[in-house]
């Protein structure tokens, strides 16, 4: 039996997963049940780390970003931090979300006893063991061969791709041990900043490491520094100085931000000796157009293949050399004033969004709702978080009284933006709005400019001191007026969305022109920030208006009908989740262009394309195809979730299909009727006699009023919605998103 326990613990980034085990079995010998609590185990879990620490004795420090120490670690951050060890373990563990229990699997369960118990303590005790020493080891400096680790990376990379991206030793290698072995080299003092990545939430193409020096730059997007870069084939690593790419391309557009960096290139390679490197563009790093950026960017390099990486010695001679020319070049710039045409890129400092944080604070969102006596379908969290991070408009359709509002209200809540710090704000839409001067302002008999709700947030929000906060609006059901004629001027702005100073900027709301003196410094320049979040509610019945595709192609519109009713608050004497601490990088959307993801995530934007053209191939009969707009947008959600790990491919998928795609589709022809076949038959995952059905398609969606659809198809919710809206069209000879 422990053959089958040998594997498990061979992938540890930290201990996290061998202390769980030790947990479990603790709390099976004191009590002799094989269900266990959560809190129990979170609190010996939360135990054997607090005695570590007040022992001296080596162990893994609480993630950095919720606690400096144990002591100061809660008991409800150790049950929500305890998510990662068990999703590891999921080979042999369960947990119960309703009950809060872990179990082993049942097929472990059968062949548990004592003695397979004792075993397997005594397993994870040696791994622990192991895992201390090795943690011991690297404190006191042990060897470290660049060589050796150069090799590492490009022997095991490719193989790598095909794991789990989360927790990966080659994560660990490139993101702390390589830089923290660098930073003790003689030649790199604390004037530099070492970074090393293998992606953020997926595996890049090019790994890399690099060394800037903090005072010209400190992000690889800007400015000249040295990097390791690994060609995508790991054929070859570079040993290169070069400068950033992202955002002088960016900023100058392609064709002009390539003349710049040539131009620095020049400039740079007659000023510096750049002795031993190679000073040409023949670096090859990938097929994409990445590789380009990088052959004009690149000032020299030093080319190691793979199989024939020169000794140590010779890698830290070359290291050496090329610090010694980086240092020359940051030198130069201390004793040459700045041209007055050369473009400069001034950046606030931004903390990047780490993805393995984002799960915890989602879940620890979920708890507080639920503690405070509201319950939501499964996954909607996840998705109202997707929806919002992918653009900051999205529609909560439902029938009345199914919590849209409050939802609204509790999940700003959670993120500590309420009413009393101005961050959460309602505005009840009324139906006489026809044009935006409800939302915005307008000016007086007298003159004056009389500013709206809206704009009275946007003021605020955009202040710089304010711009780490995130702010809600709720526009409490929006169709009581139509839509289009109120917030038009907020749908076009939103699609004028693009970066400055490192912020995502819209063109301006109120035109400049048309106000006072003492007006235009306020609301002259009023944009809507990247720290805004739209959220609009709708009934859908007789006293509202429909939506056009203007505003369904801006929008995730998030439905929920099915209510369960025997949901019950929780017990009010459990511990309270306090609000979840993040700034808005936590929400903000992170890509405008469909560029912005395709080199990471290439595979997975062209397997989401090739599903959407087989869709377009069936919507075009009814002239209701998607364009670029929801085309990437549907991607930019795809990619966020598969970064943070919040839903299965499938399900994120079935999501934007309901969300995105069904919305526009309407009617009363057998047109409708057949393209609503067709796309059933996409989302059962299986072919169905559409022909057949044409004629009588009952006993399809009877098999979804009745429940028994949902364990046959690959995209349940698509289908199940499909199911009501076909029995809209039958029964009723028209049919609609909303209808059903």
């Amino acid at each position: 039996m422990l053959d089958y326990f040998s594997d498990i613990f061979r992938n540890k980034q930290k201990s996290y997963k061998m202390v769980l085990i030790l947990s479990l079995i603790d709390e099976y010998e004191e009590n002799h049940n094989l269900i266990f609590p959560l809190n129990k185990i979170a609190e010996r879990f939360l135990a054997y780390y607090r005695h570590q620490s007040s022992t001296g004795n080596s162990a893994d420090a609480p993630p950095q970003r919720e606690a400096s120490n144990w002591n100061d670690y809660t008991l409800a951050q150790t049950r929500t931090l305890l998510k990662t060890p068990i999703d590891a373990l999921s080979s042999i563990l369960e947990f119960n979300n309703d009950q809060q229990t872990i179990t082993f699997k049942s097929s472990i369960m059968d062949q548990l006893d004592d003695n397979v118990i004792q075993e397997l303590k005594e397993y994870a005790l040696n791994e622990l063991d192991s895992y201390n020493n090795q943690l011991i080891s690297n404190e006191l400096g042990a060897a470290f061969s660049l060589q050796d680790t150069l090799s590492e990376i490009l022997n095991t990379y490719l193989d790598a791709k095909i794991q789990a991206f989360a927790n990966h030793p080659l994560g660990v290698l490139l993101r702390q041990t390589i830089p923290e072995q660098l930073r003790k080299l003689p030649f790199i003092d604390d004037n530099y900043k070492i970074q090393g990545s293998i992606g953020q939430g997926n595996w890049a193409n090019i790994p890399w490491i690099a060394v800037m020096d903090k005072r010209i730059t400190d992000k690889i997007q800007r400015g000249e520094y040295i990097v390791y870069l690994f060609s995508e084939d790991m054929k070859r690593v570079y040993l290169t100085l070069l400068q950033g790419v992202t955002i002088p391309l960016k900023e100058l557009g392609k064709k002009e931000g390539y003349r710049y960096l040539e131009q620095k290139v020049t400039e740079m390679r007659g000023l510096l000796p750049l002795e031993g490197m190679q000073k040409d563009d023949n670096i090859y790093l990938t097929t994409s157009g990445l590789g380009r950026d990088y052959q004009v960017s690149t000032v020299a390099y030093v080319r190691y293949d793979q199989g024939s990486i020169p000794d140590d010695d010779q890698l830290l001679a070359d290291l050496e050399n090329v610090m010694n020319n980086y240092k020359l070049y940051v030198d130069s710039l201390a004793h040459e004033p700045v041209e007055e045409n050369e473009p400069t890129f001034e950046y606030e400092e931004i903390e990047p969004l780490d993805p393995l944080t984002v799960s915890p604070r989602v879940e620890q969102i979920k708890a507080y709702i639920e503690q405070r006596g509201f319950h939501y379908p499964k996954g909607l969290i996840e998705n109202l978080y997707l929806s919002l991070k992918t653009k900051p408009f999205v529609i909560l359709a439902g029938v009345s009284g199914t919590g849209k509002t409050k939802l609204v209200e509790l999940f700003a809540e959670a993120l500590d933006a309420t009413e009393s710090n101005d961050q959460y704000t309602l505005i009840p839409v009324r139906p006489d709005w026809s044009d935006p001067s409800d939302l915005l302002g307008y000016k007086d008999l007298s003159g004056a400019f009389r500013p709206g709700r809206l704009a009275k947030v946007l003021v605020k929000a955009s202040q710089p001191e304010n711009q780490h906060k995130s702010y809600f609006i709720c526009l409490d059901e929006m169709n009581l007026a139509r839509v289009e004629y109120y917030f038009s001027d907020l749908l076009s702005i939103i699609e004028t969305q693009k970066w400055n100073n490192h912020r995502i900027v819209t063109s301006s709301l109120i035109n400049r022109d048309s106000l006072s003196s003492g007006d235009q410094p306020i609301y002259g320049d009023l944009f809507l920030p990247d720290n805004v979040y739209l959220i609009g509610t709708v009934n859908m019945d007789e006293t509202t208006h429909p939506f056009s595709k203007k505003v369904l192609d801006r929008a995730n519109t998030i439905e929920f009908n099915y209510i369960n009713l025997q949901q019950y608050p929780s017990d009010p004497r459990s511990e309270q989740q306090g609000v979840v601490v993040a700034d808005n990088q936590f929400l903000r959307s992170e890509y405008l262009k469909l560029v912005d993801v395709y080199q990471d995530y290439s595979d997975l934007v062209h397997k989401t394309t090739e599903g959407l053209v087989k869709i377009n191939n069936i919507l075009e009969e009814i002239h209701a195809q998607v364009g670029f707009r929801i085309r990437d947008s549907i991607c930019f959600y795809m990619v966020y979730n598969q970064r943070f790990q919040l839903l299965t491919e499938d399900e994120a998928f079935d999501l934007q299909l309901l969300q995105k795609i069904l919305p526009r589709v309407q009617g009363s022809s057998l047109s409708v009727k057949r393209v609503l076949l067709k796309l059933m038959q996409g989302a059962l995952g299986k072919n169905l006699a559409v022909n057949d059905l044409m004629d009588d398609a009952s006993g399809l969606y009877q098999k979804w009023s009745s429940g028994e659809g949902d364990e046959e198809a690959k995209h349940s919710q698509t289908a199940r919605k499909i199911a009501f809206m076909l029995r809209r069209l039958e029964e009723d000879g028209f049919t609609s998103y909303w209808l059903s």
